[in-house]
């Protein structure tokens, strides 16, 4: 077994969405001054890689603590739009996916859509009630067809429009 990370690592300043608030961690306690350390965390709810609730582009879509645990893993696939995509499976586009391809992706039936993809396309799915995974990396290090599983759990944010993630592909 082999375990992939595809999340981006949140650091201090990094680059955001234009107009999301920029990330800011405070070093709050140190071992020297509470025998612990600390840091208090401020960043919007789509910062580094992250998972879409359906609400983040719907009004009335539902939100990050109400979509059942199951939608966020399962068995995923590198998606290559020329061809015939699987059914019930979720999608990693490694090229950019835009809204060309969203019959072709509702017709696969994924419950996740991750990687890249266009804004528009993203609206889409989210409409479809297809979760959406953006800014993930290492996607180069995913297998070409062969499925893999597929981990990215959003933290529990009462009403969240989306949330970080730590997503994790494990191979066999």
């Amino acid at each position: 077994m082999k375990i992939v990370d595809l999340s981006a690592t949140i650091y201090h300043n990094m680059k955001v969405y234009p107009g999301d608030p920029q990330v800011r961690i405070n070093i709050v306690h140190t071992y020297q001054t509470h025998e612990w350390e600390l840091r208090e965390l401020s960043m919007g709810t789509h910062t580094g890689t992250h998972v879409d609730a359906f609400s983040h582009m719907h009004v009335g879509g539902q939100t990050i603590d109400k979509i059942p645990l199951e939608k966020f893993c399962g068995k995923a696939w590198v998606a290559n739009p020329q061809e015939i995509l699987p059914k019930q499976c979720g999608l990693v586009f490694r090229e950019e996916a835009n809204i060309d391809l969203l019959e072709k992706i509702i017709a696969a039936q994924p419950p996740f859509v991750a990687g890249v993809i266009t804004a528009d396309l993203e609206r889409e799915l989210l409409r479809q009630e297809i979760i959406t995974y953006t800014d993930l990396v290492n996607l180069d290090l995913l297998p070409v067809d062969q499925s893999f599983l597929f981990y990215g759990f959003p933290l529990k944010i009462k009403d969240g429009d989306g949330s970080p993630v730590r997503v994790v592909a494990i191979l066999e």
